[in-house]
């Protein structure tokens, strides 16, 4: 008899524990985090030739693994350029949407999500570009017959890595204009891809100039084209305004502006692509000719027309993406070497009109122009170096990716654009994963204080360069997950909020311990 009663009462506490136990997972569930801000989603460039010049999948098999991967590690989806050059690479209106239906499906069937880059320049000229991947034959046969389809700077040499802005709505691929080749390419992609877009596909980025980015090519490196004109870091790159169709628009700007003698071509002073600022006229610290009436107007007219681009690309691609449910957004090059002096050389070049205050002109803002552009058409910015310190950077060079940076994300937060972002190099040291995170993270919770730009809110996201070899490697992978991780700690607002108690909650009670308490 005794026995039995041990036996009852050894199994009431069993019961007991268990009921414990169960209380214990419920009170964890109910502190699972609940954010009130969610985490910056986490993204993965894939690399530049997962579909070869020829429109097959590269290594099939080796993708669906580290799609597999990826996923596991926590990351929200990848990012793909989809090549012009590959599509479209036979004949006007031939699209091969094979091989990236394929990788599309791979995706997909992992569960990430996709960010298409709309990609309407050539691979093979810029920093990171270990492919070469031209523009379609039949375009560069189009420049053969029309050389002025192509930017060209003060030498003549004409650059073959994407189309001019000027030639935007000129009569010159076998009967349509540049904008209308690429608005059937995008028709194309939508009408293929109608039943991913808005799931899968949640992001076109419609690529704008060289490396995708809205900007002038003016510092191509021509890793593949060694008789061009190589440019080397940190030189100051040069102007590309000399194809016959923009030196008509200057002229016109020129007239205009009532100074005839300003249109007949760029400035004359602006030394060459690897000349540093101080030894040329133009850039020059002090008495600088972009600190004059005539550098002003030049440099205003410049970085208009780029503008003026962005805006009928991005008008465009809205038209194309109308309600399908998907973020369109546009991308800025992070030109930060001269950033620290007072003319901001490289960047003007490449057409952003952003200087410090000279001695006859006011300080310049020359990304607040293109944020407002995003803004008019709902786009998201794209920008890069955010893993960079101005430190790791030679002195002499005078780079501020620091400054940059922040620069454009206080325009950004004024005016109410989401802001993305991307490291400019594939670094997986902790140093680099730091400050991706503290920059993703954004600065306080005051909206206000964002809002005037004062403090900078969180990113929308974030795209990490880049998907190879390197990545999968045990140190590296590994040092990746745990920043995936921190990213999900360490980006969103949790909520601390204490949930109510339910009064509906009874706890399971075994016969067992029923019978021990008299129930």
């Amino acid at each position: 008899m005794r026995g039995g009663c041990v036996d009852r009462l050894s199994r009431a506490r069993v019961g007991t524990r268990r009921v414990e136990a169960r209380a214990a997972v419920d009170e964890l569930n109910a502190y699972e985090p609940r954010y009130v801000r969610k985490p910056v989603p986490v993204y993965v460039m894939l690399p530049l030739n997962v579909v070869t010049n020829d429109g097959e999948v590269n290594d099939p098999e080796g993708l669906e693994r580290g799609l597999s991967v990826l996923r596991k590690v926590g990351v929200e989806g990848v990012m793909i350029d989809v090549w012009w050059g590959i599509v479209e690479r036979n004949e006007p209106k031939k699209y091969d949407w094979a091989a990236y239906r394929q990788v599309i499906d791979m995706i997909k069937a992992e569960g990430l999500k996709v960010q298409a880059v709309m990609s309407f320049h050539a691979c093979g000229a810029n920093v990171g570009d270990v492919v070469e991947i031209p523009l379609p034959d039949w375009v560069l046969e189009a420049g053969k017959k029309d050389p002025d389809l192509f930017f060209t700077d003060q030498y003549g040499y004409r650059n073959p890595e994407c189309i001019s802005l000027w030639a935007d709505n000129a009569l010159t691929l076998a009967g349509r204009t540049p904008m209308n080749t690429y608005k059937d390419f995008m028709v194309s992609f939508r009408q293929t891809f109608k039943d991913e877009l808005g799931t899968t596909l949640t992001e076109v980025a419609v690529g704008c100039g060289p490396c995708g980015e809205l900007r002038y090519p003016a510092y191509p490196e021509n890793k593949f084209a060694q008789r061009a004109s190589q440019w080397r870091f940190p030189g100051i790159g040069e102007f590309q305004c000399y194809d016959q169709r923009a030196l008509v628009s200057l002229a016109r700007a020129a007239s205009e502006a009532g100074h005839i003698e300003w249109g007949g071509s760029g400035p004359h002073d602006t030394g060459g692509y690897n000349n540093l600022p101080y030894e040329t006229g133009f850039f020059r610290y002090d008495g600088g000719s972009w600190d004059s009436d005539y550098g002003q107007f030049f440099l205003s007219w410049y970085s208009r027309e780029l503008v003026d681009h962005g805006d009928r690309m991005l008008e465009m691609t809205k038209k194309v993406f109308h309600n399908k449910d998907v973020t369109l957004a546009i991308k800025c090059a992070g030109v930060h070497w001269w950033y620290n002096s007072r003319s901001h050389a490289a960047e003007l070049t490449a057409g952003y009109f952003n200087t410090r205050a000279g001695n006859m002109s006011p300080e310049r803002d020359g990304y607040a122009p293109i944020v407002q552009v995003c803004k008019k058409h709902g786009a998201r910015l794209n920008f890069t170096c955010v893993e960079m310190y101005d430190s790791d950077h030679p002195w002499y060079c005078y780079c501020g990716p620091e400054g940059l940076l922040r620069q454009i994300r206080a325009a950004c937060a004024r005016f109410d654009v989401p802001f993305a972002g991307e490291n400019a190099l594939c670094r997986f040291d902790k140093a680099a994963f730091d400050r991706i995170i503290k920059n993703c993270a954004g600065e306080g919770q005051d909206e206000e204080l964002w809002r005037d730009g004062t403090m900078l809110p969180p990113m929308a996201c974030f795209t990490f360069l880049r998907y190879n070899s390197e990545l999968f490697t045990p140190g590296a992978l590994m040092s990746f997950e745990v920043f995936v991780k921190r990213m999900r700690d360490e980006t969103g607002l949790i909520d601390t909020s204490v949930p109510q108690e339910s009064n509906d909650y009874e706890p399971e009670i075994s016969s067992e311990s029923r019978v021990q308490l008299g129930m």
